[in-house]
């Protein structure tokens, strides 16, 4: 499971840690001792999942996030806190919390609830709409929009797209393609992979200024 996790804490020893344990797993981290530039970079970069905690220096964690709800960013949130009453829990969840775990702290059992969240918001997205940057996709009507505006794809052009955001921290070989897009890795060439890749970047694209899909050479393709 490949992701990228926020994680606020003003614990410099516990940021480490947890940076640590969820790199071990495979996740890609960004640590953060308050939440002065968190909105910047939610604005800017993918993100899976916050781990944040509540007693933060400037602003208290679950107002934090309740500011971001009331402007519309809804990455899934655990709070990790030494706030442990039940009225400080279920302020947690009223704020926008997905998850709530108090301080001190089982590592595997975070790591599971993690994994959890990960899954469960993932499954959402396969199933319904499916954005990155401007483009958006919508899996029930099959339809795509760039800046807002309808683009006509083919359906293979359409599911090459979905396989693109889908694993978006990752690069693509075109075995990879041929075999989840195309369902034959075996009578297809790897031509066949570049042209098609090619007349989407033109028409999601066509003033050449964006750069969506980046060309791995020798391996592939990613998102950029």
């Amino acid at each position: 499971m490949s992701a990228t996790i926020v994680i606020v804490d003003d614990e410099e020893d516990l940021l480490e840690l947890l940076e640590y344990n969820l790199q071990k797993e495979g996740f890609e981290t960004i640590g953060f001792l308050n939440t002065k530039t968190v909105a910047q970079i939610l604005s800017e970069e993918e993100i899976d999942l916050l781990i944040m905690d509540r007693n933060l220096p400037g602003v208290e964690g679950s107002e934090f996030i309740a500011k971001l709800r009331d402007e519309g960013i809804d990455v899934p949130v655990i709070f990790l806190s030494a706030k442990d009453k039940d009225e400080d829990i279920e302020e947690g969840f009223v704020r926008g919390g997905d998850d709530y775990m108090t301080k001190p702290f089982n590592m595997k059992e975070l790591l599971l609830r993690v994994k959890s969240i990960l899954k469960r918001t993932s499954r959402k997205v396969e199933e319904g709409k499916l954005a990155y940057k401007d483009l958006l996709l919508d899996k029930s009507t099959r339809t795509l929009s760039v800046e807002g505006q309808d683009v006509d794809v083919t359906k293979l052009e359409f599911d090459l797209l979905c396989e693109f955001i889908i694993n978006k921290h990752n690069v693509l070989d075109r075995d990879y393609l041929l075999e989840h897009v195309w369902g034959d890795s075996e009578n297809y060439q790897y031509k066949t992979v570049n042209v098609a890749i090619n007349r989407l970047k033109e028409k999601i694209d066509p003033q050449k200024k964006k750069e969506y899909i980046e060309t791995v050479r020798g391996v592939g393709y990613k998102l950029c």
